[in-house]
């Protein structure tokens, strides 16, 4: 830069700014519209290659094509409901015929067995998409209606509705907390009033460039966005840019206290961070790509989506916050002044590394028994599925009314089973369906659009048989029930049944995410060891990175899977948080531990391993805990949208990232590094470097630390 003419100098960082400043403004508003092409119906993210999803996709044929089934029931007060009372809740019902939302008729209001409840369907349109909530509230207040009754409204229009009102956070709540937590914790940490408003406007932008790109995927069919994607990406967007944006500027303000000169200052700065900013992007953003090989649709919906927006989150970094940096110059950390640093560190991390340095093979010890420990209660973690009373952290309408129903009619009510046959071979598979241990009723679908009371509907020579189970749909003896059922149907000669419904879709989602993690896991270490190794110029250093990132997310869900049940009182897991977390805490693991050994292999080949380790250990351990807590800070904001699975993530990358920080990051690594020596630079320049001579004159003095050789 500094050959170039004064005006150009100054040309391109203008230029910069105004293009973002134009991307800002023109996509900005996109952060809010993606749920303008987001679904929220679970039965669009099932696995490819399942029974159920065979079972959803041959339902289209029959009548009740994609309809969405709304169970009403009333309560007289824990006493019998009286014949009035029937009548008028079948009236309320057949009233919403042809009201907006509604498919068809309604069915009419029927006694449960014990005589102190009604129940009735309401099928609505699958297209209402946000609607649906209007006319979940419709149904409740016509419901409502009958005199001497408690009404509820379950089932899965009621849930897609309490889930569409959960969401309805991401948009603003979700973003807001995120943004005011880092600028928080900005302001907190380095004391300057303009730095951490340009790394929060640099975040924003990059959000909504990602977001503008996915809305317009999502809308040509590319890829498919729900609530959690939705999140998610908010969050990833806004943790990595500002990550990245920490590592530069601080690596600017060094350089700028060395040299003076701002332009000087930022080429240095960017040669010298670049790399690790851009392979750490890499990790993470082909990481989230190995998603793809999961046969999970949500799993594979948020792979392309989130490397979008790593890819956004860098190139905001690299461009937009270099421009504004060049612009503001030490204004930028205004009131603090750029400093150079000493060699040998201050404060806290002078005294890490002097332990370190010290006694690298008992704090290597040390941190490894922490970490097996918190491992060995992993096993604990089940990830079975959320039952769907723990769905939402706090009591939803939809939830009551479940529980409502399953304590007057059967557990599965509401959430049949579902199985499809050869219509010739109708009477051999409901005899088999209903002499299946756990199955209450089978009734074939009518003409009428509802199960039993007339002759059996054929479409495309089939037919479809509602198997209402005893047990609770969400329940694991349901899921039992299933797999016996599907054993019955499937030995009916001829039949070519297959089973779907709610449950077995958990079942199968179950079978397949723990599947996926058999596949996906590997995919990602391989990808991270080949960048590790393509950036460090080392085989050794990258197993040992691997390896420790696994360890710290194995100690992760071990202290989660006891938080989970004792404090936040879940009795399972999502079975796609483990995969979630796996590819979150390891690719943003490896993020931190390639921030600080990138250094450490520049500070090597100068002074040897042993000060390559101190000097990186001192001049990284501010900024990368900084960017550990903001990070950390910037998931756990996903807590503020009331469902299980974004709080279990959230907790789970939360704490892994700050586990990794304070522990992995700044005491295992570098005591293994320093315990091993120069080999662990093998077969790479750094390992030839050793040991050896002292910096020539001139150089930056080595670190006053302690001289003593680990024995």
């Amino acid at each position: 830069m500094t050959s170039l003419p004064r005006a150009v100098r100054w040309l391109l960082p203008v230029v910069l700014l105004v293009a973002w400043l134009g991307i800002g403004g023109t996509l900005g508003p996109y952060a809010g519209r993606l749920g303008e092409v987001s679904t929220n119906d679970q039965a669009a993210f099932l696995p490819r290659s399942a029974e159920s999803t065979k079972a959803v996709t041959e339902r289209t044929a029959f009548s009740r094509n994609g309809t969405v089934p709304a169970i009403v029931v009333w309560t007289a007060g824990g006493g019998r409901v009286t014949d009035a009372q029937q009548q008028a809740a079948t009236a309320a019902l057949a009233s919403l015929t042809g009201t907006e939302g509604v498919s068809g008729q309604p069915s009419p209001a029927l006694r449960s067995d014990d005589g102190l409840a009604l129940q009735g369907v309401v099928q609505l349109r699958p297209d209402l998409g946000r609607d649906i909530g209007d006319a979940v509230g419709r149904i409740q207040d016509t419901a409502a209606r009958v005199a001497g009754t408690t009404a509820h409204v379950a089932g899965p229009a009621a849930s897609q509705a309490d889930l569409g009102e959960a969401f309805a956070g991401i948009d603003g709540l979700l973003l807001f907390t995120a943004l005011g937590v880092v600028l928080a914790i900005l302001l907190l940490v380095y004391r300057a009033l303009l730095l951490p408003l340009v790394i929060i406007v640099g975040s924003v932008f990059s959000l909504g460039l990602a977001c503008g790109v996915v809305y317009v995927l999502a809308d040509h069919g590319v890829v498919r966005v729900d609530g959690q994607v939705q999140g998610i990406l908010s969050i990833l967007v806004i943790g990595a840019a500002t990550d990245y944006a920490l590592l530069l500027a601080a690596r600017f303000r060094e350089e700028l206290a060395a040299r003076g000169d701002r332009f000087t200052a930022m080429r240095a700065a960017l040669r010298r961070s670049a790399g690790a900013i851009v392979a750490s992007a890499a990790t993470v953003a082909l990481g989230l790509l190995a998603l793809l090989a999961s046969d999970l649709t949500n799993n594979r919906a948020l792979g392309p989506v989130g490397a979008v927006g790593i890819v956004c989150a860098v190139a905001s970094s690299l461009t937009f916050l270099p421009a504004a940096l060049l612009l503001l110059g030490r204004a930028a950390y205004w009131p603090a002044r750029p400093r150079e640093r000493r060699p040998e560190g201050e404060g806290v991390w002078r005294r890490i590394a002097a332990l370190v340095d010290r006694a690298p093979r008992r704090v290597w010890a040390a941190s490894l028994a922490l970490l097996l420990g918190c491992a060995a209660f992993s096993p604990v973690l089940t990830a079975r599925g959320v039952p769907l009373d723990e769905i939402f952290v706090h009591q939803a309408p939809s939830v009551t009314a479940q529980r409502v129903l399953g304590e007057h009619f059967p557990g599965g009510s509401g959430n049949p089973a579902v199985v499809i046959a050869r219509a010739d071979r109708l009477d051999p598979v409901t005899r088999a369906a209903s002499g299946t241990d756990g199955v209450d009723s089978v009734a074939p679908l009518t003409a009428s659009g509802r199960p039993g009371g007339g002759e059996p509907l054929v479409a495309g020579g089939r037919v479809l048989l509602e198997v209402t189970l005893r047990d609770a749909a969400d329940s694991d003896a349901a899921k039992a029930t299933v797999q016996r059922l599907r054993t019955a149907v499937h030995a009916v000669p001829g039949a070519d049944a297959v089973v779907g419904g709610y449950t077995a879709q958990q079942l199968d989602t179950q079978r397949t995410a723990e599947r996926d993690r058999t596949l996906v896991v590997p995919v990602v270490l391989a990808i991270i060891l080949v960048i590790l190794a393509a950036l460090l110029r080392s085989l050794l250093l990258p197993l040992l990175m691997v390896a420790t990132v696994g360890l710290n997310f194995a100690a992760t869900l071990g202290v989660s899977a006891l938080v989970f049940h004792h404090v936040f009182g879940f009795s399972a897991t999502d079975a796609s948080v483990p995969l979630y977390g796996f590819v979150f805490l390891v690719a943003l693991g490896v993020d931190y531990n390639i921030f600080l050994m990138t250094r450490v292999r520049e500070e090597t080949l100068r002074h040897g391993t042993r000060q390559g380790v101190l000097r990186g250990l001192t001049a990284t351990g501010g900024v990368i805990t900084s960017a550990g807590v903001v990070l950390a800070a910037t998931f756990a904001a996903l807590g503020v949208i009331p469902l299980a699975f974004l709080v279990q993530i959230a907790f789970i990358v939360a704490f892994g990232v700050l586990l990794d920080t304070l522990l992995v990051r700044s005491f295992l690594l570098p005591a293994l590094v320093r315990d091993i020596g120069p080999k662990v630079w093998w077969p790479g320049a750094a390992a030839r470097r050793g040991d050896g001579p002292p910096a020539p004159e001139g150089a930056a003095a080595p670190p006053r630390v302690a001289e003593r050789q680990t024995t």
